[in-house]
């Protein structure tokens, strides 16, 4: 009897305590998480051709670029499949900002398979960009080696 008082006070103890992880600290103080290794993978998958979202993708990729927590510690590569493809046709408007990208080190990669089912002529892509074999292959092996994924 006196094991199952004990254990009925501690459960009601466990409802009773406050949160551990309530925050203890000016919010304006608050400056977001801290890195706390020397190198960072991250994956951006593009599969839309909405420019607004392929824009918005372009822009976060160089934000993350830009954090000074990341600065030099971030490595990114932009998968693009499915409709996403029109990432890389030289008939849209990306062209610049993507080589802006690639000079700063990020991977341009293309899914093949969009392009073969699509039956897309490679002349109509940039000549700069890279092809993976699947884009979903890309995705599972980049999470399988740790990379972070981006779906903006």
């Amino acid at each position: 009897m006196k094991k199952l008082f004990r254990l009925l006070v501690l459960a009601a103890g466990i409802f009773v305590m406050k949160p551990a992880v309530a925050q203890t600290t000016d919010p304006a103080a608050f400056t977001g998480a801290q890195p706390k290794i020397n190198h960072y993978d991250a994956l951006y998958i593009i599969n839309s051709s909405d420019e607004k979202k392929i824009g918005a993708t372009i822009r976060n990729i160089n934000n993350a670029l830009e954090d000074p927590r990341l600065k030099s510690k971030l490595n990114i590569e932009l998968i693009a499949f499915g409709d996403g493809v029109a990432t890389y046709q030289k008939s849209g408007p990306f062209e610049q900002a993507l080589k802006g990208l690639q000079a700063k080190g990020v991977i341009l990669a293309q899914c093949s398979n969009t392009v073969r089912e699509r039956h897309i002529d490679k002349n109509t892509l940039f000549d700069f960009i890279s092809y993976v074999p699947s884009g979903n292959g890309e995705i599972i092996l980049r999470q399988y080696e740790g990379w972070a994924t981006v779906h903006p």
